[in-house]
């Protein structure tokens, strides 16, 4: 098997997609982080890997053929990172990579978006062999705010009824691992999200349900959502960010029902019920 690199492999995604491959028997594989000392837990070897440090990328890609890019997560500085990671992987004769975009990256309003799909630009231009794993809106987005609700009686946001068919790191991340382990994927774009739909108003009463507590979806126009978070102690250009993303939900694009990802992975995705108790137990 091809010697596999993981960037960022001691985030929450990454940790998840070396666990997902040694379980495929993917031996062979490399840890790409800021911090190698931080990987000695994942039992595989690891090099420095800095997206800001162009020139320390083309020694760290040495050996790795296939090349799983995981976003970087300094949103506004993925552009450029990525584009210095593709242009070591060109110099080092990376022959494949994969690269986790968001869902539906070319038409979605998700301010997200554009640095997504400029990085699939930079790829399908680059010669590499690509996939690009378009992954939906993570499951765990609302972890805080199932526990702030349990405790206010609340859940407020600006997404109206927009259906969210998000799913769990560990979907994604096997998908991931399915994709780098198996073939006939080279030049796919997948759209990747859970099979269940719901709305905010319906993960409000999957908590009430749970807890049997009175808990309801307050909807809140835009602006009026942006000075709830700032009054929560969040920065001005966050709160805008995550007000946004809501109006970009109302508008469906968090929404898919392809479900392609429970296909990859050959099981239907974590269903919200099973992750609403599996938080509500962490916070009890």
């Amino acid at each position: 098997m091809a010697k596999i690199g993981i960037t960022g492999a001691t985030g929450q995604l990454g940790r998840l997609v070396v666990e997902q491959l040694k379980a495929r028997t993917a031996t062979d594989l490399v840890a790409l982080v800021r911090s190698p000392e931080k990987a000695a837990d994942l039992g595989i070897e690891a090099r420095a890997f800095d997206y800001n440090e162009p020139a320390s990328l083309v020694d760290a890609l040495q050996g790795v053929e296939h090349l799983l890019l995981i976003s970087s997560n300094e949103i506004g500085q993925r552009k450029t990172q990525h584009e210095h990671v593709i242009q070591a992987a060109q110099q080092t004769g990376v022959t494949w990579i994969v690269y986790t975009s968001v869902l539906r990256a070319d038409t979605s309003t998700l301010s997200l978006a554009a640095e997504h799909l400029a990085t699939e630009e930079a790829l399908k231009t680059s010669g590499i062999p690509y996939t690009i794993l378009r992954n939906g809106w993570y499951t765990e987005n609302y972890a805080g705010s199932i526990a702030g609700a349990i405790a206010n009686g609340s859940f407020i946001g600006s997404a109206g009824v927009g259906k969210i068919a998000s799913a769990t790191r560990a979907d994604y991340a096997e998908a991931a691992a399915v994709v780098l382990t198996s073939e006939d994927h080279q030049g796919n774009v997948y759209e990747l999200a859970g099979d269940e739909a719901y709305t905010l108003a319906d993960l409000a009463a999957e908590v009430s349900r749970q807890t049997g507590k009175d808990i309801h979806y307050n909807n809140l126009p835009e602006g009026e959502y942006v000075e709830a978070l700032k009054s929560l102690g969040l920065p001005g250009g966050l709160a805008h960010a995550i007000a946004g993303w809501d109006v970009s939900t109302a508008n469906g694009d968090l929404f898919d029902d392809s479900h392609t990802l429970s296909r990859l992975i050959n099981r239907p995705t974590t269903p919200l019920a099973a992750y609403v108790r599996k938080t509500i137990s962490v916070s009890a």
